[in-house]
């Protein structure tokens, strides 16, 4: 069933490119000619979550994000980003250079802005209940868990944030593409806290390499390349990415994915050793 959206947004030709979870992608053309794409938002149970992100993109102006251009319900119209996602440049220009990459586009997306941070934001403490949730759980029932200590950690590290700031909060090889304006983060979450949290999704990135995802050798080039990004000691990248990744993991035990649980947790571990020798 072909969609149909606002006549004030003026597009037309709209293709389906892309279904996932949370939302259907179309491509559409603006009067000019140029592409564009509409979001469109299913009715589910976190679409707040979803939602939250256009905040971000309205205040960020393109910077280091793709363009917003409307809004309407669940819909927006965005700048079209392009088809090549940063994962594809591992196979052509290697790890490192995506890694790079990545560092490039989180520096723009944390650079200063003369415009008012929006209110709508997701504190980042706010963000870590279910790992918090899940670590209340594992104490109550005297086990010992790796929940346990990335919540320890995890609070730890939001007691001490330093420069908080707006973040884009789900940064990792799929959410960064190459646009006709160089490469572009997609998908904001909307948050607000250290910017050290917008780096830790990338080491449990790409989803299907675990051979990088374990390498103890990635880990630590990763957390040297993103201290010098941020300006922060790596263990402190690292101590992130271990409390990011425990949390990711609490909301596959939440949804019953065992699976998924399990290998994010496997990677937090190898995050964990390399911490220990930093």
């Amino acid at each position: 069933m072909t969609p149909s959206f606002p006549d004030r947004w003026r597009v037309s030709n709209p293709v389906l490119i892309a279904e996932t979870f949370s939302s259907h992608i179309w491509k559409v053309a603006f009067e000019d000619g140029r592409p564009g794409v509409v979001k469109v938002l299913k009715p589910f149970e976190d679409v707040a979550d979803e939602l939250r992100g256009r905040h971000l993109l309205r205040w960020r102006r393109g910077e280091g994000l793709v363009k917003l251009y409307g809004v309407d319900g669940r819909r927006m119209l965005i700048e079209y980003a392009g088809e090549r996602l940063l994962a594809a440049e591992i196979d052509t220009a290697g790890d490192t250079r995506a890694t790079d990459i990545a560092a490039a586009v989180m520096r723009r997306l944390h650079a200063p802005s003369p415009f008012t941070p929006p209110t709508e934001l997701q504190p980042l403490r706010e963000r870590f209940k279910s790992l918090f949730n899940k670590a209340a759980a594992d104490r109550k029932a005297g086990g010992v868990s790796p929940y346990v200590e990335a919540a320890r950690i995890a609070g730890r590290l939001l007691d001490n944030q330093l420069n908080p700031r707006p973040l884009h909060g789900d940064l990792h090889h799929d959410n960064i593409l190459l646009s006709a304006r160089g490469w572009l983060a997609v998908d904001p979450k909307g948050l607000i806290g250290d910017p050290c949290f917008d780096a830790a999704n990338m080491f449990y990135n790409p989803l299907d390499r675990d051979d990088l995802r374990l390498a103890p050798e990635r880990v630590a080039a990763m957390a040297t390349t993103f201290s010098k990004t941020l300006g922060r000691d790596p263990r402190t990248i690292l101590d992130h990415a271990i409390a990011y990744g425990c949390l990711s993991a609490a909301w596959h035990h939440e949804g019953g994915n065992r699976q998924d649980e399990d290998g994010t947790l496997a990677v937090s571990a190898v995050i964990r050793a390399v911490r220990v020798k930093f």
